[in-house]
């Protein structure tokens, strides 16, 4: 397995933020920024960004609770720590730490249409709000709510910005989770629908929709984000 690194890069606002990285060993066939769920960065993700580069994606994951608060834990954050930092979130926050990461991307030879977003839990909510501001080639959202009421004051609704993406967006969302009724998930795909691109919206029949866990509608839901990139990123 490809291991990771984290470094540490200055913004232009003058704070700094922290990369999780995973570089492939032969032909980087394009790049992913990968932004964490409501925990940060944890072990989960970098598993992630190591099965990715081991496909030959460059990945990188912003570590984006920087800006708002306390420094984020070594280990597994705790309750009452996530939600005041998810909370803290904003849309400019997200497309400034997003923006450094699809540069950090262009700096080691990866061109904008070879460059997507995949996000989990509230990184799913974001990469949503980013594939509606930035131009990319791809992007993949896996779970994340705020889909009619917003997860923070300084984050939109996804429904008002989902018909603003202008790259192919894919969409899994567990149809049992219990902070995401079947309903909401209907509105964001009839909004997404109004898109200038492709876009598709699956519904599971279970919230287990990890990617490091085994039953079939994990292992199905990474087969079709892998499909989505290798399809739209050329």
């Amino acid at each position: 397995m490809i291991e990771t690194r984290t470094d540490t890069i200055a913004l232009t606002d003058g704070t700094q933020l922290r990369l999780t990285v995973a570089e492939p060993e032969n032909v980087v066939r394009g790049g992913l920024v990968v932004l964490h769920e409501d925990e940060g960065v944890t072990e989960r993700i970098r598993i992630i960004l190591a099965a990715l580069a081991e496909e030959g994606w460059l990945t990188v994951a912003p570590h984006l609770y920087h800006g708002n608060g306390a420094a984020e834990p070594d280990s597994d954050a705790e309750e009452p720590w996530v939600a005041e930092r998810v909370r803290g979130l904003s849309g400019d926050s997200l497309l400034a730490d997003t923006d450094a990461a699809f540069v950090w991307l262009a700096d080691r030879g990866v061109s904008g249409d070879r460059q997507g977003i995949m996000g989990f839990d509230i990184g799913g909510t974001a990469a949503l709000v980013v594939a509606a501001s930035r131009r990319l080639g791809a992007a993949v959202t896996v779970g994340g709510g705020g889909i009619v009421t917003p997860l923070s004051a300084g984050l939109p609704p996804l429904v008002e910005v989902a018909e603003e993406v202008s790259c192919p967006w894919l969409g899994m969302y567990g149809e049992m989770d219990s902070h995401i009724p079947p309903e909401e998930i209907d509105k964001l795909r009839s909004a997404a629908s109004g898109a200038g691109a492709i876009t598709d919206v699956v519904r599971y029949s279970r919230a287990d929709h990890r990617f490091d866990t085994a039953p079939d509608s994990a292992e199905e839901a990474w087969r079709r984000a892998r499909n989505w990139f290798d399809l739209h990123l050329r």
